[in-house]
């Protein structure tokens, strides 16, 4: 029975897990492919630049003689319907985003740990399981003389080493004890990160989880109605997200921050270190960054899927969901029930019209060539724009212009002078309503003002922010003509 069950257990994750990717014919090109473009820094691609990188992938290595019969988007789709990829489309986006799925990330880790198998158990892993269970047995020991007894033999022992580093004795690693040690850090680190995307799924099947529980609940008050009316954030008070918020805690907590960083950065300086591998070495800096964004990225989904929930109660959507959700079991009851009875030749008289696409072959589309559009000439540069006193007329019938404050500012100016430009009026007050002032001043001169022969050169800027400048008639208000038109 025992065998019978675990060929069972083994069928099943043969389906469901990384054991199944490992299984394709074509798994050594999607592994490897794929490691190289979101197995690294770049955790997730935009479509259009993973197909365009997996089309140069496949070009080289069709290069090298190995056979690849089908295109970059053939392969890609095939890999995510296998379970190498996944594909989500964030909010903000324009277009879809493809990941790598848990299952590939668990079969990429167990190819490479294939290639650097460990000759022999190594002395660091079991130190690490002694101490461990050492720590889980006084832990849990409920006898005060027995802990008061680990305690006492604790304290000798650091008595004993406090007086032989007083005298001078320090005991320390060997480099290849440090080296071993340090691998299995750097092993277990890469692990961790690893975990972040199975909690993500975790989360993600909670929230699945919970809004079927909503739609598929007949009575009036479900209990997960009531938590959500409650306000209780269920995604965040499950037991993964009580694990994740005591493991976030603990990574942003600033005394354990600067602990892990002090002590990361004082391995990193020791001799020993430096016969680390570049790659080892670069996860090994970056680890206090990588871990605060993969968990970032974790809360956001934990905050995002809570809000979504609430929403979708307090929208009341799942209403129409679970009317929905109703009608679509009626309708599967009511063809079990003609199973047998009504022929797929049947006519029931009825017509349904069956939604379509147009389909038309790719080789008669034709690509648009960007070089086609660039023009051989240069760009000129246009003339000086002339306003004439038709235009300004125009664009004062067409325009609300502030002429009290105009007719202040000329005044001011004309107290110390006889005569007054408008040039000079919009060099010493900047136009406030932009083309509208400039407009404003040329009809108070149609009116009253004195026209010269020359042309002046008026700026001012518009609502966009922009300086724009025209030519205009020199105009000149007078003194003694406002004094007799007033």
């Amino acid at each position: 029975m025992k065998s019978c069950r675990l060929v069972l257990t083994n069928l099943r994750l043969r389906r469901e897990s990384a054991w199944s990717l490992l299984t394709l014919d074509h798994a050594p090109v999607a592994l490897g492919v794929l490691q190289v473009h979101l197995g690294g820094r770049e955790a997730r691609l935009p479509s259009s630049v993973l197909r365009e990188r997996v089309r140069e992938a496949l070009a080289d290595l069709r290069g090298q003689g190995i056979d690849l019969p089908q295109t970059a988007e053939q392969y890609l789709a095939q890999w995510l319907r296998a379970g190498y990829l996944v594909r989500r489309f964030p909010p903000g986006a324009t277009e879809e985003v493809y990941e790598l799925s848990t299952a590939a990330v668990q079969a990429l880790r167990f190819v490479q740990g294939l290639e650097g198998q460990r000759a022999v158990a190594t002395e660091s892993r079991l130190s690490l399981v002694i101490h461990q269970l050492q720590l889980l047995a006084e832990q849990t020991e409920t006898d005060p003389r027995s802990r008061l007894d680990v305690l006492l033999r604790e304290r000798e022992r650091l008595d004993a080493e406090i007086a032989a580093v007083r005298a001078g004795r320090v005991e320390t690693l060997s480099p290849d004890r440090a080296m071993e040690r340090v691998r299995e850090v750097t092993a277990l680190a890469r692990e961790l990160v690893s975990d972040f995307r199975r909690v993500r799924d975790e989360f993600t099947r909670i929230n699945r989880e919970l809004r079927e529980q909503i739609v598929e609940n007949e009575g009036s008050r479900g209990e997960v109605l009531d938590k959500v009316f409650a306000g209780v954030d269920l995604i965040a008070e499950s037991e993964a997200g009580r694990t994740f918020r005591a493991f976030w805690r603990l990574l942003t907590d600033p005394e354990k921050s600067s602990e892990f960083e002090e002590a990361l950065e004082r391995v990193l300086s020791r001799d020993f270190s430096h016969k680390l591998e570049p790659t080892e070495r670069r996860f090994l800096l970056r680890l206090t960054g990588t871990l605060l964004d993969n968990g970032a990225e974790v809360h956001d989904v934990i905050q995002q899927f809570a809000r979504g929930l609430r929403q979708f109660v307090q929208s009341q959507a799942y209403r129409e969901q679970r009317r929905l959700h109703r009608l679509l079991r009626v309708t599967q009851r009511r063809a079990r029930e003609l199973v047998g009875v009504v022929q797929p030749t049947t006519d029931i008289g009825m017509t349904l019209y069956l939604s379509s696409a147009g389909l038309d072959s790719l080789a008669r589309w034709r690509l648009h060539d960007p070089s086609g559009d660039q023009t051989t000439t240069g760009i000129e540069r246009a003339g000086g724009m002339t306003l004439s006193l038709e235009m300004v007329s125009e664009l004062v019938a067409q325009s609300e212009i502030d002429f009290r404050s105009l007719r202040e500012k000329v005044d001011s100016l004309l107290s110390g002078k006889p005569q007054v430009s408008v040039a000079e009026v919009l060099d010493a007050f900047p136009a406030e309503q932009g083309l509208g002032s400039v407009v404003g001043l040329l009809a108070m001169t149609a009116r009253e003002g004195l026209q010269g022969e020359a042309r002046d050169r008026v700026c001012w800027t518009g609502r966009d922010g922009v300086e724009r400048c025209a030519w205009i008639p020199r105009l000149y208000f007078l003194r003694d003509s406002h004094v007799a038109n007033g």
